[in-house]
């Protein structure tokens, strides 16, 4: 890693790690209230410690399939469901949020209406996913799960936190297309190239991402292949 950690230093200073869910927190902190009502939606075990709310809000509530999700500490109360049939009355939230979870969802249109259907008039979904159109997923798309654990394994993520991908919201066209479908309105739309974190295993590949990165952040022409896509959707007030 002396290569590699020699380009962090001369290339990212300014980065960390998980720099990308840091970078989310702050758009999540940014629409928290003291007394909001929060839902993480993929909750899991609380491994991403950026994703830890408790006390800026009234109360963080969290869903997921695994049975983790009841003994993660970053909420005040953890349900197992499956986002398409989230276990709250209508109109329970201010803020619905979401971490690398969209790329993982079989019916996108019926977890997006679920989702309208428990936030308050007014209130805002947030969700970060890779853009389908970055070369990362596109790898991802054309590649087996085994394959898929392995990196992330190397990358220092468990067997078990790796979970199968769909990319059927994983775009700036397909979060307005599935936003509309629910009735909820785009509030903004981000893409975002930063240090190239699948890239960082060898520092010949490090430096075909930091190329990359370059030249699509010259230009807003191109990005359409960023990595990173950050969206806010409001529902009507």
């Amino acid at each position: 890693m002396g290569m590699v950690a020699w380009l962090d230093r001369t290339f990212y200073p300014q980065y960390q790690g998980n720099w990308d869910d840091r970078l989310f927190r702050d758009r999540i902190l940014g629409e928290l209230k003291p007394d909001a009502e929060v839902l993480d939606i993929g909750a899991g075990a609380g491994i991403v410690e950026a994703m830890n709310f408790r006390g800026k809000a009234g109360r963080i509530c969290g869903i997921d399939l695994d049975p983790r999700v009841e003994q993660n500490p970053f909420l005040d109360e953890g349900r197992v469901a499956d986002a398409g049939k989230i276990p709250y009355p209508d109109e329970s939230f201010d803020l619905v949020f979401a971490d690398n979870v969209m790329e993982h969802l079989d019916d996108p249109k019926g977890v997006f209406t679920e989702i309208s259907r428990v936030l308050k008039p007014a209130g805002k979904l947030l969700f970060k996913t890779p853009n389908r159109n970055h070369y990362m997923p596109l790898i991802a798309r054309w590649t087996p799960h085994g394959f898929h654990q392995w990196i992330n394994k190397r990358r220092g993520r468990a067997e078990v936190d790796t979970f199968p991908t769909r990319y059927r919201v994983n775009s700036a066209a397909q979060a307005r297309a599935v936003a509309k479908a629910s009735g909820l309105e785009i509030d903004r739309i981000e893409l975002i190239e930063g240090r190239p974190e699948y890239l960082r295993l060898t520092a010949i590949t490090y430096v075909a991402g930091l190329l990359y990165e370059r030249v699509v952040n010259l230009s807003g022409l191109f990005a359409g292949v960023r990595i990173l896509l950050i969206v806010s959707l409001k529902k009507p007030g």
